[in-house]
């Protein structure tokens, strides 16, 4: 369990930091926003722990 917990923040981290990443590229060179958008939308799904 205690494991698991760690495993998430983990992950929440990286989603934030990817996100931010993301919205830094949107406001610079919004044409090379989809660039971190994988690792946005991966993170997310793994922080929500739905995969």
């Amino acid at each position: 369990m205690e494991n698991t917990k760690k495993q998430t923040r983990l992950y929440w981290l990286a989603f934030l930091l990817s996100a931010v990443v993301m919205i830094a590229m949107l406001l610079y060179t919004p044409a090379w926003f989809w660039i971190p958008l994988p690792f946005v939308l991966t993170s997310f799904v793994m922080a929500m722990d739905w995969m």
